[in-house]
């Protein structure tokens, strides 16, 4: 019991948080960030809250009486995260989160895999290190003006009195949740067809770690940490899901040898 709660999906992006911090050479590919994040970040915020928020605490107040002021929390939250990811995660952090991806499944004896698309330093001392550069495009997830367009067409479902947010989360995080195994899908060279079904047989799965990566996300400041720390918790899934997989499929090819060996 206590094992299959542990295994439970949405749990994957916390278990990425714990995972970066636990490796100490993953610090560079944050470090080297560090900077643009927290400026942008802050600025963005700051504005929001100094300039929209009591604005939009009025206008829910209306509706909502005392609830307006969790609900325009979140809606000034979502704002802003809807434009830090439309100004940093586009322009600036898929290479890292590629890296922190690829590397995790490294660590996750999935080298072989990852060498497939990128070259790699077997001599290195950690997986960071290993990382070469990429022998095809490499990209963690596909810019999506589509996906920024519908988080900003949904923030006003937040209106709603109490369960406007988490209706907010579930329906971006439907979205949001595949995106995180892009690179995955990449790497398993999936067409669009096989994309599509692989995601639609576990929907739920996907969108529950959609709707914590996103709420963690949402987090001021701390965002962009989160959004790395989510590529580590995607990867570990994928690798738990990728070893299920070669597992299964070694169970078949032995078994059909067997059978070959000693047909009925």
């Amino acid at each position: 019991m206590v094992g299959s709660l542990w295994d439970a999906t949405w749990l994957y992006p916390f278990k990425g948080i714990v995972y970066f911090l636990g490796h100490p050479y993953f610090y560079p590919l944050f470090k080297a960030r560090l900077v643009p994040i927290l400026f942008l970040a802050t600025f963005i915020y700051a504005n929001l809250f100094i300039w929209t928020f009591l604005p939009q605490v009025a206008f829910l107040a209306i509706f909502q009486g005392a609830g307006a002021w969790l609900n325009a929390t979140f809606l000034v939250l979502g704002e802003g995260a809807a434009m830090v990811a439309l100004l940093f995660e586009a322009f600036f952090v898929d290479e890292t989160l590629v890296d922190i991806f690829d590397a995790v499944l490294i660590d996750q004896g999935l080298a072989d895999m990852v060498g497939e698309a990128r070259l790699l330093h077997p001599g290195a001392p950690n997986s960071v290190q290993m990382l070469g550069k990429p022998s095809v495009s490499s990209v963690y997830s596909p810019f999506s003006f589509r996906q920024i367009i519908e988080f900003v067409i949904l923030l006003p479902v937040n209106f709603i009195p109490f369960v406007g947010v988490p209706i907010f989360l579930l329906l971006t995080g439907y979205r949001a949740g595949p995106f995180h195994h892009w690179r995955y899908f990449k790497l398993r060279d999936f067409s669009k067809k096989e994309r599509k079904d692989y995601v639609r047989e576990r929907q739920l799965k996907y969108t529950w770690f959609g709707v914590v990566a996103l709420t963690l996300q949402l987090v001021p400041v701390l965002s962009m940490l989160f959004l790395l720390t989510s590529a580590a918790g995607g990867a570990l899934w994928a690798a738990k899901m990728e070893k299920a997989r070669r597992t299964r499929e070694n169970v078949a090819a032995s078994a059909v040898e067997r059978y070959q060996d000693n047909p009925v």
